[in-house]
């Protein structure tokens, strides 16, 4: 099935200056760090964290608009599989984007999905914050259907944090967006060590070329596979969200990563959105199938991630 268009004809979203710039954001990242608990991910013999290890932590920072057109480092390295389309493809999957669906059922109700994130602890994963959890929900990361055995195991969900403002319409609709923490395997290893992990990061801006994974349900697709699409993003009129044009994220696909410099060896990239947003991340009418939306990632995501890193419940005003 992989380089397959896929085509379907009805959607539901919920049943479905540099330098100054690099300085700006190496300060973000130190007073990030400082927030993180002692002891989380065991980095430093006192359990606290110094300014050189929180910048090894996340890695060098890229220039906020490295970003906006795709044209970055990674850019004479694009494959085929990352041009606009305007469709997306069914292909094998990667390990840290996966399906979330609920323990005694049958996994081809998968309902959201969900993406590995980098977090201390590296036992994070991200997805839409109307895709609701309940009881006995899993994340299966590289989702394989009617596989006996998943490639990356099956890992059940400890906890959730979602911003308690969050709506699907008017200006709580850019608070769409979830953590959740799973329980480590049967080994005791972390996810994160098992699938590798995408890069939080702030939305560079409103332009950005983005490669989109999602699961879409089986109901819509009986192919019942991974789909990716590369789009170039826009902003969603006013709404602080972004917006892309690809067919084929139907029902199931809502938590999908949007990923910049997504690299095809490591099968990760920096995570600058999540597909949801208003009416749960596409407009209404005939155009729902082929338009989808995504939050912007700013100072409340962060604020969320911190509250889930830290293993407390998000309050807000």
């Amino acid at each position: 099935m992989v380089g397959v268009p896929v085509r379907f004809s009805r959607w539901t979203r919920w049943s479905r200056a540099r330098w100054g710039r690099a300085v700006l954001a190496g300060l973000y990242v130190v007073a990030l760090a400082a927030a993180v608990p002692k002891g989380a991910g065991g980095h430093g013999r006192d359990g606290s964290w110094s300014s050189d290890e929180a910048r090894r932590f996340w890695g060098p920072s890229r220039p906020a608009d490295a970003s906006d057109d795709g044209d970055g480092a990674d850019a004479d390295a694009r494959t085929d599989a990352q041009r606009i389309t305007g469709s997306a493809r069914h292909f094998d999957g990667v390990p840290s984007v996966g399906i979330l669906f609920y323990t005694g059922d049958d996994m081809k109700n998968h309902h959201c999905t969900a993406s590995v994130v980098h977090s201390p602890k590296g036992n994070l994963i991200v997805t839409a914050g109307h895709c609701s959890f309940g009881d006995d929900a899993a994340f299966v990361p590289d989702y394989q259907q009617g596989s006996s055995k998943q490639p990356y195991g099956i890992w059940p969900v400890e906890r959730t944090f979602v911003d308690p403002r969050r709506d699907d319409s008017g200006a709580a609709s850019d608070l769409d967006f979830a953590f959740a923490t799973v329980k480590p395997d049967s080994r005791g290893r972390q996810i994160e060590r098992v699938t590798g992990a995408n890069r939080l990061v702030r939305t560079p801006g409103y332009t950005n070329r983005v490669t989109v994974i999602g699961y879409p349900s089986a109901d819509d697709d009986p192919a019942d596979q991974a789909i990716r699409c590369t789009a170039m993003t826009s902003r969603l009129e006013d709404r602080k969200q972004l917006r892309m044009n690809c067919d084929g994220f139907f029902s199931g696909t809502s938590g999908s990563p949007w990923l910049t410099h997504f690299n095809e060896k490591t099968k990760t990239g920096d995570l600058v959105g999540v597909l949801g947003g208003l009416n749960g991340g596409g407009p209404d009418g005939d155009d729902s199938a082929k338009v989808s939306y995504s939050p912007i990632n700013d100072d409340e995501i962060f604020k969320l991630y911190l509250d889930a890193i830290n293993g407390r419940e998000p309050k807000r005003d």
